[in-house]
This record gives structure tokens, C-alpha cells and sequence, in this order.
């Protein structure tokens, strides 16, 4: 077994020659088009791919898992130049919050410990930690905790480092929608507003209030100080579906928007009774189809702020201003807007590209320059989301370290109003790499925490895949051992000699890089993260190597016997 100091050092002599090579391709780049999705919030059907931009950028092609690619070289030479925003004096105090989403791959507190310091130099404000599982629930509620959540202990401790690097900890708690990490559960089956399905909570049973107010309570136990609590709110698939909430439409005019408002404002006067000094927030998107008039009667806009959300590269600059508009008429008088650095470009995405993450981004600058038009808003914030996962049964998007450098990028857009030299500038000062924003890299040894687990992954991403197609292309392979050969247990073995050393070759190699990267893993993630990850990405591919080796291994010991007459 090689010692990790000679696997260290192997992978990253592997990672610089791919880099190297990578970064000579030059404009042989594959075009890829971005598609954006349509649908409508108010849908009656059980459809779970409605107007959500987490999953709006879908590529059509392209090489690199996902990684975006330019539509041409001109374009990739004027990305850095792409944002020329001014961001105006009366928003340059507003807050950066960075999102963590815990409901995948949440990462040990001691990382924490090491990025908070990171995100406050980058220019961020705070941090939106949304718990899903991985809060430490008590009582009744502590079969919703997840086998690795954090304990008391550590939330305290992510309180206190937060305040070591003056970040405010804004906690979520979802509160409508997206709480399958909840409704999975057999006990709360009867809280669903869809039978079958465990997305959305059901605002008519009286159980469903009473839920949650406990989470509520036990979370805002563990953040007496918070300033702000995040309600979530978003994309309440199916409403109107269960009968309780047919009957109580029958009595409101049909009016979907109203059940919903009825619900939300339950939500907001609990939590502004209990905590009256607390701030509340929630993502704008089911209110954006609801009439001025209806959001005035309801009372939600003295009792919460909406955020508004939207992740593609180039935003409806029209379309979000109506939004606004209407939301000032309706009289709200805060808001929040809501970008997106990581897990907004595909469903099972491990590369992060920069390009449109930066892009949007200043799309948001454009908006924020705009504000004067609604001189009843002010702007409290934006914050930068970082998807890990688009529901709770998806699978993980980009771990947050492959994240850090689009990251940067992002927060030093917001603080300096475009990607300038002086932000590139202190990127590369702070990250110790240089970013290449047409080659979705930060490229160098880099300093910064998960930096190892970032060249690995960029290694795996750019070359794992492909090595193992190629292994499988070779024409010995393809000409003396098919699955025929395989299935009835024959085959020359002067030919199988020809490719066998490859296979042991590329599996030994790629399992120490593989080995290397699991230990990287293991000081940031917890067992089941590091598990899911390897089997979504690596072991089916070295799985494959070890089944066709271990049978040319075997039909080699033969010695050019004939062929079986029972299938193996």
C-alpha cells in the first residue's frame, strides 16, 4: 500500500498535468445552449417541475458533466468584462448572506471553523444556515433528526464562530413547502395536502400549526440572538389538492392564493407574538401570481419580508421590476433578493461553472441600480445561495468547496459592482489562485479550506469518466473479450495479455486517487455524505474495471480452453 505522502504527491502531479493540458485546449470548446424552464406556481396537477430556476439551466451538450461552455472565443475573452453595474451609495451597506444547505452534505463544524473566517474576508455579512435534518430536534420531534445532526453542542458553536468572524446566523426552517424531511415520516402522513406525496404541508389540518410552532420554538431556542428567521414558504406543490382544502376553498372564492396567505400569516403571527424583536423572511415566489389587493387584505407585509429569487444567468429585468412594483403597492416596505453561487445549474452537477454564476449576479447589480423607482422598499440584502441538494430525495449537487472560488467570485461582484481587476485581485489574494473564468477554474495550488478536495474532485471531474470509457474502447478489449466471451467463459489469452496490464493499471492508479480523495472527505463530511457521493460518481465506474478484470483474469488461468457450455 503506498503511504499518503507518495498518494499526495501523485495526485497532484496528476491534477497539474490535466490542468495543464486542459488549460491548452484554447477554443475547441463544445457550444452549449441554455434552456429555461416554464411553468405556472398555481398549478393544480401534481407536477414537481414548476417555475423553479433550480432547474432552469439545462445543458444540451457539452463534454464536461455539465460545466457550461461559451457559445464561442469571443465571448470567453469578454467574460471578465461582463458587469459594469454601479451599485448605488444607499445599497452598498446592504447585507451579503452566504446560504448553507444542510439538507445535503452538510459538512463538520470544524470546517465552519475554518470557512466562516473565509466567507467574512470575501465581503459576506452572514450566513443562512438552513437545518432541514441536521437540527438537533428533541422530544416528539427527534425522529426527524438525521443519524449524523448536530448535536446542541454544535450549534452553539456555530453561533459562537460565526460571532468570532461578525457574521450574522440567519436560520431556516421551512414552514409550507419543501418539507419532505418531514412528511416522509409515517407519524406525519396525515399532514400531507398530497396523499402520496411528501412535499407539501396540508394548512387546513389543525396538527399541521401545531408542528410547526414546536420546530419553530425548539429552533429559535438555540438562536435567542438572531435578528432575522427565514420561514422558507416556496414552492407548495399541489395546494388545493387535499380536501380540507377543497372544502375551505369552496368558502373563499376558489382563491388558491388566499389558502396560501391563510396559512402563511398564521406562521408570521406566532412567530411576530413570540419573538416581536425578530425580522421574517420568506422566498417571494408564491406571491408573485397574487393580487396586490389580496396581499394588502391579508396583512402578510407587516409581518414578513419577502425575498425575491431568481438564479439564471441573464434575469427578466422587466419582469422582476413588476414584481417589486407590485410588492411596494401591496406595502412592503423592506426586501431582500436572493442569487445564486453553487447548485443552480443541474440537478447532479460536480463542476461549478463561473460564467453564469457571475452573470447573474450582475443581472442583480442591474436591479439594485434600479431601486430609486420604488422609493417605499429599502433593501435589507441579497443572499447567495448554495443548493446542495433540489429536494431532499435528489441527489447532491457540487460540494461546497468546489463552490468556494465561484464563492469569491460572487461576493467580490457585490462588493465592488463588477468583476474588476481589483476584485479579481483580491480573489487571487485571499483564495492563493488565479480564477479563469473561461475555464470555470481557480487555477494554482490555492489556499483556502477544501482546497485538496477541490483538485481532486476537478480531477475526477475532467478525467475520471472519460479514462474509463476510453479503457473500454481499446480494440483488444472490444475484439477479444465481449460480453460473449464473458458470458460463456473463453478467450485467448495472448490477446487478453495485450490489454490486462491496462486495466490493473488504471484501476490502481485511480483507486489511490480515489483513496486520497475519501480522506480529504473525511475532515470535512460525515460517513453517509462521503458514501453517497462515491457511489453517484465513482464506484459503479471502478466497479465495472474490477468485474472485467477479475474475468480476464480468470479466462487467462484457462489457458485457451473452450468455450463453457453453462453461462457463468
Amino acid at each position: 500500500m503506498p503511504n499518503l505522502k507518495s498518494v499526495k504527491v501523485f495526485a497532484l502531479c496528476l491534477f497539474i498535468g490535466i490542468t495543464v493540458r486542459y488549460l491548452l485546449r484554447g477554443s475547441d470548446r463544445p457550444e452549449y445552449v441554455w434552456k429555461a424552464s416554464t411553468g405556472q406556481f398555481w398549478s393544480k396537477d401534481l407536477a414537481l417541475d414548476e417555475e423553479s430556476d433550480v432547474n432552469a439551466l439545462k445543458p444540451d451538450g457539452g463534454e464536461n458533466l455539465g460545466v457550461p461552455q461559451a457559445n464561442n472565443k469571443a465571448e470567453v475573452e469578454e467574460m471578465p468584462q461582463v458587469l459594469q453595474a454601479e451599485v448605488p451609495s444607499e445599497n452598498k451597506d446592504a447585507q451579503r448572506i452566504v446560504h448553507l444547505d444542510l439538507k445535503g452534505a452538510p459538512p463538520k463544524v470544524k470546517y465552519l471553523e475554518q470557512i466562516f473566517p473565509l466567507f467574512a474576508s470575501l465581503g459576506a455579512s452572514g450566513v443562512l444556515m438552513e437545518y432541514e435534518d441536521m437540527f438537533p430536534y428533541d422530544g416528539d420531534l427527534s425522529l426527524l433528526r438525521s443519524s449524523f445532526a448536530y448535536s446542541v453542542e454544535d450549534i452553539m458553536e456555530i453561533n459562537r464562530l460565526a460571532k468570532i468572524s461578525n457574521l450574522e446566523v440567519i436560520p431556516l426552517v421551512q414552514a409550507f413547502g419543501h418539507l419532505e424531511f418531514v412528511l416522509k415520516h409515517e407519524k406525519y402522513f396525515g399532514l400531507r395536502e398530497v396523499a402520496e406525496l411528501p412535499n407539501s404541508l396540508n394548512p387546513r389540518v389543525p396538527d399541521s400549526l401545531g408542528l410547526l410552532k414546536e420546530m419553530l420554538t425548539q429552533v429559535m431556542k438555540l438562536h435567542p440572538q438572531t435578528q432575522y428567521f427565514h420561514i422558507g414558504c416556496d414552492e407548495v406543490y399541489g395546494l388545493g389538492t387535499s380536501q380540507d382544502s377543497k372544502t375551505w376553498l369552496k368558502s373563499s372564492d376558489g382563491e388558491l392564493g388566499k389558502l396560501y396567505l391563510s396559512h402563511v400569516t398564521a406562521v408570521g403571527k406566532f412567530m411576530t407574538e413570540t419573538w416581536p424583536g425578530v425580522k421574517l423572511l420568506m422566498w417571494d415566489d408564491m406571491l408573485r401570481k397574487i393580487s396586490v389587493n389580496t396581499l394588502k387584505e391579508s396583512g402578510l407585509p407587516i409581518l414578513v419580508t419577502p425575498v425575491v429569487w431568481k438564479y439564471l444567468p441573464e434575469l427578466d429585468i422587466k419582469m422582476i421590476s413588476s414584481w417589486i412594483s407590485r410588492y411596494e403597492q401591496a406595502g412592503f416596505k423592506r426586501m431582500w433578493f436572493a442569487s445564486a453561487f453553487k447548485g443552480a445549474t443541474g440537478e447532479d452537477t460536480m463542476w461549478t461553472p463561473l460564467g453564469p454564476h457571475l452573470h447573474n449576479h450582475g443581472s442583480w447589480l442591474k436591479i439594485i441600480s434600479s431601486l430609486g423607482n420604488y422609493p417605499q422598499i429599502t433593501l435589507e440584502g441579497i443572499m447567495l445561495t448554495g443548493w446542495q441538494r433540489y429536494d431532499h430525495f435528489a441527489v447532491l449537487c457540487e460540494l461546497l468547496p468546489v463552490g468556494i472560488p465561484s464563492l469569491a467570485v460572487c461576493l467580490q461582484t457585490l462588493k465592488h459592482g463588477y468583476f474588476n481587476e481589483k476584485a479579481q485581485a483580491e480573489v487571487q489574494h485571499i483564495l492563493g489562485c488565479q480564477v479563469r473564468l473561461d475555464k470555470d477554474l481557480c487555477y494554482g495550488t490555492g489556499a483556502f479550506a477544501g482546497v485538496e478536495l477541490y483538485h481532486l474532485v476537478y480531477t475526477v471531474h475532467t478525467h475520471f469518466q472519460t479514462s474509463i470509457e476510453d479503457l473500454f474502447k481499446n480494440r483488444h478489449l472490444r475484439g477479444s473479450f465481449s460480453p460473449y466471451h464473458r458470458k460463456y467463459n473463453f478467450g485467448n489469452p495472448r490477446n487478453l495479455g495485450f490489454f490486462q496490464h491496462k486495466l490493473t493499471r488504471a484501476l490502481t492508479e485511480w483507486e489511490t486517487v480515489i483513496g486520497n480523495l475519501r480522506s480529504e472527505m473525511q475532515s470535512i463530511y460525515f460517513p453517509d455524505t462521503i458514501e453517497e457521493w462515491l457511489e453517484e460518481n465513482i464506484n459503479p465506474h471502478l466497479e465495472r474495471v474490477r468485474e472485467v478484470l477479475q474475468d480476464v483474469q480468470r479466462v487467462i488461468q484457462l489457458r485457451g480452453r473452450p468455450k463453457s457450455q453453462k453461462l457463468v
